[in-house]
C-alpha cells in the first residue's frame, strides 16, 4: 500500500509520501514514490506515485527519457506551455503503459492501474496541483479542495480536513503531514517510513528543501508522541456525554 498527500499553501506547495511497498507480509521493501523534474528558471514538477508498481515506474522512466529528448520530438515535460499540458501529458502517458500492460478485459486492466498527484510551477504561472486518476483524467485542486491524497487516505484525511489552512507557513504544513502520515501508519501496517519531503516555495522556480524522515528521526518520534499526548490531553477536557442509566 502506499500513502502519498500535498498541501497547496499560499506561497508553497509541500509534498510527504511513503516509501513502503510489499507484495505479501513477508516481502517488504522501500521504494522511491516521489520524483522531481526541472529546469531552473523555467520549471519544476513534483510527482508522487501510488499504484501497480511496475505501472508507476514505467510511467517515470518514460517521463524521464522523453524529457531529455532532442527538442523536435514530441511535447515532453520540458516542452509543455502549462502546468494543465502537463497534467494532461502524464495522464497519457499513464493511459499508455496500462494499455501496453494489460491482457484482456477490466480486470486486468485494474490490476495494472496507479493515481498520481503533479505539483509544480512553469514561469510566468501560478504554482498548480493535480491529482491524475488510472483513466488519465484529472482534478486541480483549489480553494475548496486544497490538497490531494493517494493511497491509504482515510486515517489521515480527518486531520488535515480539520487543521490544514492556506494561510500556514510550510513548516507547520510539514509538522501537519507528520502527524497525518504518523496516524496512518500506526492504523496500517502497509505504510511506513522513511518518509520523503519536498517544499516547494512558490516563484523559485527550483527545486526546494528535499529531504528524507528515517524510521529513528528523533524530531518525528517527538511530534508522534506529543500528538498522543495532545489526544489524551483534549479528550480529558471534554465534556462528559450525558449517558443515562438502565431503566
Amino acid at each position: 500500500m502506499t500513502y502519498c498527500a500535498a498541501l497547496k499553501l499560499d506561497n508553497s506547495l509541500v509534498f510527504m509520501s511513503d516509501t513502503r511497498t510489499n507484495a505479501g507480509i513477508d516481502n517488504i521493501s522501500i521504494v522511491k514514490k516521489m520524483f522531481t523534474w526541472s529546469n531552473p528558471g523555467d520549471r519544476v514538477f513534483t510527482l508522487m506515485t501510488a499504484g501497480n508498481l511496475a505501472t508507476t515506474q514505467a510511467v517515470v522512466s518514460l517521463l524521464d527519457e522523453r524529457s531529455k529528448a532532442p527538442k523536435d520530438r514530441d511535447p515532453n515535460l520540458m516542452r509543455v506551455p502549462t502546468m494543465f499540458q502537463a497534467a494532461r501529458l502524464i495522464g497519457d502517458t499513464l493511459k499508455e503503459v496500462v494499455a501496453t500492460h494489460k491482457t484482456s478485459g477490466p480486470e486486468a486492466e485494474s490490476t495494472f492501474s496507479a493515481t498520481l498527484i503533479l505539483g509544480g510551477q512553469i514561469v510566468g504561472m501560478e504554482p498548480r496541483l493535480f491529482l491524475i486518476y488510472p483513466e488519465g483524467n484529472f482534478v486541480e485542486a483549489g480553494a475548496e479542495t486544497p490538497f490531494f491524497q493517494v493511497g491509504e487516505t482515510k486515517y489521515g484525511r480527518p486531520i488535515i480536513v480539520r487543521t490544514f489552512d492556506s494561510a500556514m507557513s510550510s513548516e507547520d504544513a510539514v509538522r501537519l503531514l507528520c502527524v497525518s502520515f504518523d496516524s496512518t501508519m500506526k492504523a496500517n501496517l502497509s505504510v511506513g517510513m522513511p518518509l520523503d519531503v519536498h517544499i516547494y516555495e512558490a516563484d523559485s522556480f527550483k527545486e526546494g528543501r528535499m529531504f528524507r524522515i528515517e524510521d529513528s528521526d528523533p524530531d518525528f518520534a517527538l511530534i508522534s508522541s506529543s500528538w498522543g499526548d495532545a489526544l489524551k490531553t483534549a479528550l480529558d477536557v471534554l465534556p462528559k456525554y450525558p449517558v443515562k442509566p438502565l431503566q
